[in-house]
């Protein structure tokens, strides 16, 4: 699962958001069957509250986080900015928070803000994937509410504004009538306002979570776990009422004099009133996560892209949403169905039928970057392709598959990504991609191009060749050693792996080892001015002129390094909680400031800009 919690911090005058986002956990995910136990989660909270922190110092509050329903694992905490960019030079430490048992734990968190921002290191966060679980719109507004206590609006569905909710719990449904919005979540948190921008917390009477919430007849209703309904006339007073199921009930909506709510198993109850309710028959026994009423027709959204449609709230067909992504909500405004769920994905329908994929911002990791006929391409987890002419606007791209892409090159005017199970794709113009045979089942964890042909490694010292993309070799390394990356420069292939494994190739097939005089994994390598520079864990540098004698430099980091590149003449590598550094020479190193915590997999240069990819969709630029 991945929680976010959403704090205020007041540095260099301007109004932040710590983002905190969960790795691995001993719990499933929201929505994971009928009967299931409650999601592993987490609150977080400061103390102090805010800090004012001068250019050129720092500021120390102290974090709290504690584990809720079992959840253990990784926290990942970032500085997330309310409606501008993260400013240049303020970094948070440290970027993680591990999370072993039951117990909260305490750290002090440090916010530094450097003197000043030296030129040609500037790094703007282009994007960030943000959990939405529903959506709402009224009197010219949409609406959506999510995770940490998320809660954005949007004029046009387009340009989005971050608004302050005054709480860190996830809210899970929001609603609006007689001039009022009204959200819900966590702990049975109920929260009102007038205009989607000021926002008043209201007493429920309850502290089950409540997941859906809407408005009909002059009446609010609120449905949540074990089929807890609330009704109230004004969204102030709640009043408890019977639903006859113990079902988690996740969302509720109005129309045609009927109050329709949704919930896990395919539940489906009605009532004319908010008051008397009866159980319907769905058709499915998938979760059902949200509901709306619009045009004459109940849509229904849930597990596995499920889409069902209703005239009257009792007769129930499923639809083809084009998904199997989980979706959370769904709304109706200005004559258009819109559901979103799960990593961004948003799907559009005029009638509730026929339904249409629309781009958002990724939350999926992404691995590796390269650039190539004026594009960008990035790739990443569950076959994630994004692309974009600028590093600043990035559209989504189908890959035909969900296996991991780990590697992207581009050469003779072609893109080839590599991934998860000898997955190899190509593409002429970074938009239509095509499956290849790799004729091997092994990860392939990086790829290059050079003199004619492609080079793919991987696991256990796979090596393949190709002089289209299309037709690969196996070729034999003359090592049992992961490869984790591989370049080209001076007529020769270098290739880096686990153990300080470098091996030399002037052609891609004959392959010699290397001594690299150290024995850390090494994730990354690159060619730029006569020399060859590798980088590895807790900051390995290697350069060598000749690809055979390597020698180990100082990064002045302990921090692993992911992946390196060059280009205008300097070196820029990246890694761990943000980690960028930069060299003219591959010798002399400095730490920049990237603006964010996020580990970063990977870099490239093209048209005059660095950009580097990593955790949650993070997409970096630097001119």
């Amino acid at each position: 699962m991945k929680a976010r919690g959403l704090l205020p911090l007041l540095g260099l005058g301007l109004a932040l958001l710590l983002a905190a986002c969960g790795g691995q956990t001993s719990g499933g995910g929201n929505g994971g069957g009928g009967g299931g136990g409650p999601t592993p989660s987490f609150t977080i909270s400061l103390n102090p509250t805010s800090l004012t922190v001068q250019q050129g110092s720092s500021g120390t509050t102290t974090l709290t986080l504690t584990p809720q329903n079992g959840f253990t694992g990784t926290v990942n905490l970032s500085l997330v900015a309310g409606q501008d960019q993260v400013p240049a030079g303020l970094t948070l430490s440290p970027g993680s928070v591990q999370v072993s048992d039951a117990s909260p734990v305490n750290r002090d968190l440090t916010l530094s803000a450097q003197a000043t921002t030296l030129a040609g290191t500037t790094w703007t966060l282009r994007q960030m994937g943000v959990p939405l679980t529903d959506v709402t719109y009224a009197n010219g507004l949409f609406l959506a509410v999510g995770s940490g206590g998320t809660i954005l609006t949007s004029p046009d569905g387009v340009s989005w504004t971050g608004r302050s909710s005054r709480t860190d719990a996830p809210l899970y449904g929001v609603t609006h009538g007689e001039g009022l919005f009204v959200a819900v979540g966590r702990d049975g948190t109920i929260l009102t306002s007038p205009d989607g921008v000021s926002w008043t917390a209201r007493s429920s009477g309850t502290d089950v979570p409540l997941y859906g919430v809407t408005h009909g007849e002059g009446l609010f209703v609120a449905v949540g776990e074990e089929g807890t309904i609330l009704t109230s006339p004004d969204g102030v007073r709640w009043t408890a009422q019977s639903s006859g199921t113990d079902a988690w009930l996740e969302d509720v909506t109005h129309g045609e004099g009927l109050f329709v709510a949704v919930g896990w198993a395919g539940t489906v109850l009605t009532s004319p009133d908010g008051v008397r309710w009866t159980v319907r028959s769905s058709g499915t026994r998938r979760d059902l996560n949200g509901v709306t009423y619009a045009d004459g027709l109940f849509v229904a959204v849930g597990s596995r892209g499920t889409v069902l449609t209703s005239p009257d709230g009792v007769r129930w067909t499923a639809q083809a949403s084009g998904t199997s992504a989980p979706l959370w909500g769904v709304t109706h405004g200005d004559g258009l169905f819109v559901a979103v769920g799960y990593r961004g994905t948003i799907l559009t329908s005029p009638d509730g039928v026929s339904w249409t994929g629309r781009s958002s911002r990724t939350d999926a990791p992404l691995y590796g970057v390269t650039h190539g006929e004026g594009l960008f391409v990035a790739v990443g987890e569950e076959g994630t392709i994004l692309t974009s002419p600028d590093g600043v606007s990035w559209t989504g791209r189908s890959s035909g598959t969900d296996a991991p892409l780990l590697g992207v090159t581009h050469g003779d005017g072609l893109f080839v990504a590599v991934g998860w199970a000898g997955t190899v794709l190509t593409s002429s113009d970074g938009v239509s991609w095509t499956a290849r045979s790799s004729g091997t089942s092994a990860p392939l964890l990086g790829v290059t191009h050079g003199d004619g042909l492609f080079v793919a490694v991987g696991w256990v010292g796979t090596v393949l060749t190709s002089p289209d993309g299309v037709s690969w070799t196996r070729q034999a390394s003359g090592t049992g050693a992961d490869l984790n990356g591989v370049t080209h420069g001076d007529g020769l292939f270098v290739a880096v792996g686990e153990e300080g494994t470098i091996l030399t190739s002037p052609d891609g097939v004959s392959w010699t080892a290397r001594s690299s005089g150290t024995s850390a994994p090494l994730w990354g390598v690159t060619h730029g001015e006569g020399l060859f520079v590798a980088v590895g864990e807790e900051g390995t540098i290697l350069t060598s002129p000749d690809g055979v004698s390597w020698t180990a430099r100082s990064s002045g980091t302990s921090a692993p390094l992911w992946g390196v590149t060059h280009g205008e003449g300097l070196f820029v590598a990246v890694g761990e909680e943000g980690t960028i550094l930069t060299s003219p020479d591959g010798v002399r190193w400095t730490a920049r400031s990237s603006g964010t915590s996020a580990p970063l997999w990977g870099v490239t240069h093209g048209e005059g800009l660095f950009v580097a990819v990593g955790a949650w969709g993070t997409v970096l630029t630097s001119p």
